[in-house]
């Protein structure tokens, strides 16, 4: 079992998403999804909003993000049109998909690629409706859902777990109770699943 904390806003989330869910299904993992809203991560562990971090910090980042996207052979949109964007309705309807025993996957991935790809404004319920749909979800049923008083609170719980759990940003892969933060620890990640080494612990 392996948790994951990620929000779809996320541009390193998009990156490892594939590699990532490949890799716990070869290795027999299942996946518990935990969408977070990061600014309320950030706000108890000592992250910056990237608006916030210094130009050093935002340079490097682009120079990542241009290694990564050669390195996992994705297409992604280093300057996306609807770029920061509220992320919470779309990470609170996983939430709602999941809530139904839904497989969330098809419209995780719609989502990254609404942002990374298509420069889709994945705050727009409109837009949201539309990958609902394409995916054979209940469209209507799921926006109704994400507005929810119970879907809001998990949401909310989900933060308040991430940093229980020691998560400072997405993605995070938590194996054990050990936390990978960034999709570029993933095979680290691996290297413990093939090892089925224990959790290393805070010492």
């Amino acid at each position: 079992m392996i948790d994951y904390y990620f929000s779809l806003t996320s541009p390193w989330a998009y990156l490892g998403h594939k590699t990532f869910v490949t890799m716990a299904k070869a290795h027999g993992q299942a996946i518990r999804y935990f969408p977070v809203f990061l600014s309320d991560v950030f706000q108890e562990t000592g992250g910056l909003p990237l608006a916030k971090r210094h130009p050093a910090r935002q340079n490097y980042r682009m120079l990542e993000l241009q290694r990564w996207r050669e390195k996992r052979n994705l297409p992604l949109t280093l300057h996306p049109k609807y770029f920061p964007v509220d992320p919470r309705l779309a990470d609170r309807i996983v939430i709602a998909l999941l809530a139904d025993q839904k497989d969330p996957e098809s419209f995780i991935q719609s989502g990254f690629e609404t942002v990374w790809v298509h420069d889709g404004d994945l705050a727009d319920p409109v837009n949201l409706s539309s990958l609902l749909s394409s995916n054979g979800f209940d469209a209507e049923r799921y926006i109704k859902a994400a507005d929810s008083d119970a879907i809001v609170s998990a949401y909310e719980n989900n933060a308040r777990q991430a940093i229980a759990a020691g998560v400072i940003g997405s993605p995070c892969y938590v194996r054990m109770g050990e936390v990978f933060w960034g999709q570029d620890r993933l095979d680290l990640l691996e290297d413990a699943l093939q090892n089925n080494r224990k959790a290393f612990a805070i010492i």
